[in-house]
């Protein structure tokens, strides 16, 4: 499918909340939805990060702050929020911090972030996504979930840690909250849309930050050059979440096509036999509500 970011539609007088927006992926999406006049908010954990990148942007932009790895900050993040919501883009991360990291609240690192604090920011978030008639949730996923295991269950807390297969097992746990919630927006006859997607393999800041695989001088440095002159653009991963938040089928997987689906054109993403297990994605949302003590309101 040769979907480019400028066949987006009219986003005039739609909102969006993009997490993670001041680099990378999240950047290059608030950058496109803007420019097709979504008032976009970036949410991110270093505001003056994002303060600068909005202004280098322009359109309509506004920037506060969410740290995924906080549970009183996603709270107030949310609990701030007033009025309907037309889109949530679920695309903050953490990749594989070199040794065993944990959140404010003494999950996992990468499986605190990547994963429960978006469990907990959706559904906080979900009056004003029913309110605006039409809200969607993208969740960004990753090639790496076909890593993932059933330990995922064990919030990456379980024996020894592993860098990449944690990082792997909170990409799973993305996909399967996705389509675990497109099930029970169904179920529930929710107006509200889940999709997920994946960026393929992209230059961005997640190689290069501090909190992740960047906690190493050389990844940092050496990493993060590599990564950019051999990899797609950001603007260029980008494509495949803009689609999913605007054209994708609900419950659908969108990522690129091309080079084991590191790049290229996008259309339908291949999906992990764990991430098809509806039975694990179900033990998972129970898990991810006894971690956080958060359960979803569908009434």
């Amino acid at each position: 499918m040769g979907w480019k970011a400028s066949q987006l539609p009219d986003l005039t007088g739609r909102t969006a909340i993009v997490t993670g927006a001041n680099s990378g992926i999240g950047l290059q999406t608030t950058k496109q939805l803007a420019a097709h006049g979504a008032q976009v908010l970036m949410a991110c954990r270093d505001v003056e990060l994002g303060r600068t990148a909005a202004r280098r942007l322009g359109g309509s932009i506004s920037v506060e702050h969410l740290d995924l790895a906080s549970a009183a900050s996603v709270r107030a993040f949310a609990e701030a929020w007033d009025g309907s919501l037309d889109l949530l883009i679920n695309n903050a991360g953490v990749m594989a911090p070199p040794k065993l990291a944990s959140t404010a609240d003494g999950f996992e690192r990468q499986f605190g972030t990547n994963h429960l604090g978006h469990f907990v920011l959706t559904g906080l978030l979900l009056p004003a996504l029913i309110k605006s008639g039409a809200g969607r949730v993208v969740t960004v996923a990753s090639i790496a979930h076909h890593g993932g295991t059933e330990a995922v269950l064990e919030g990456n807390l379980g024996d020894g840690y592993h860098p990449q297969r944690t990082y792997s097992n909170s990409k799973l746990a993305n996909l399967l909250f996705a389509l675990e919630l497109h099930r029970e927006l169904t179920a529930h006859g929710v107006p509200v849309t889940s999709t997920a997607a994946h960026p393929g393999v992209s230059g961005t800041g997640l190689v290069a930050s501090r909190d992740g695989m960047g906690a190493t001088p050389f990844m940092r440095i050496v990493g993060s050059t590599f990564f950019k002159a051999f990899t797609q653009s950001p603007s260029a991963g980008a494509r495949a979440i803009l689609y999913a938040a605007t054209e994708a089928a609900p419950g659908s997987y969108t990522g690129p096509q091309g080079f084991g689906e590191t790049r290229g054109s996008i259309g339908p993403a291949r999906l992990s036999a764990r991430a098809q297990d509806e039975k694990l994605a179900h033990r998972l949302w129970q898990v991810s509500e006894e971690m956080t003590g958060f359960r979803y309101q569908w009434e």
